[in-house]
């Protein structure tokens, strides 16, 4: 056998290895999505720099409040009282809206309250476009990583951590890709030395 084909069958194997780390890197990644199924979408719980519109049916004449941002307080102050909107559901915040008019305001309240914009998610590290990105009920790890722009060559699969908003220990969690991400939730992925 000649030393060119030697040197190109060498050539080959080498990247014919290159290739299966590929092809490895592309399972492990299904792999690593299969291990956890994804997380129900639970009830919202609203937080800070979240916009919603409230109205109230019921009476002469419809009450819109349109785009009200929840600030850092989680208070709300309305026209007919103030109202805790901090890590309430907006059916919670519906149900103390209505109690607090009926009979006051309003005979027969019928309250509605709607997220037009939901506070942002983060992600940093080994990824395409680290930054702030609006949540969007359902996201798991593996949305929010594509959603900025995909993984770098050489991120991390087993070092992908999440620092859950309002988390009493400020200790971010190891998480696989189809991990539930929440609004506020900080996404970081390490690099790979291997």
């Amino acid at each position: 056998m000649s030393l060119i084909r030697i040197c190109v069958l060498a050539f080959a194997v080498l990247l014919l290895g290159g290739c299966e780390g590929m092809f490895d890197r592309r399972a492990s990644l299904e792999t690593a999505a299969a291990d956890t199924p994804a997380a129900p979408v639970q009830d919202y719980r609203l937080g800070t720099g979240d916009v919603i519109s409230i109205r109230v049916y019921g009476g002469d004449e419809d009450i819109r409040l349109e785009r009200v941002r929840l600030g850092d307080s989680g208070m709300l102050v309305l026209p007919f009282g103030e109202f805790k909107a901090g890590n309430q559901t907006p059916r919670e915040l519906e149900t103390a809206i209505t109690s607090n008019i009926r009979g006051r305001l309003l005979k027969n309240p019928r309250v509605s309250v709607t997220i037009d914009e939901y506070r942002p998610f983060f992600v940093d590290g080994q990824v395409g476009r680290p930054g702030a990105y609006p949540y969007q009920p359902g996201l798991t790890v593996r949305k929010a990583l594509t959603i900025a722009g995909g993984l770098r060559e050489r991120a991390s699969l087993k070092k992908i951590f999440v620092l859950r908003e309002g988390q009493k220990t400020m200790r971010p969690v190891n998480v696989n890709l189809n991990a539930p991400v929440g609004p506020g939730d900080t996404i970081f992925v390490e690099e790979s030395f291997f």
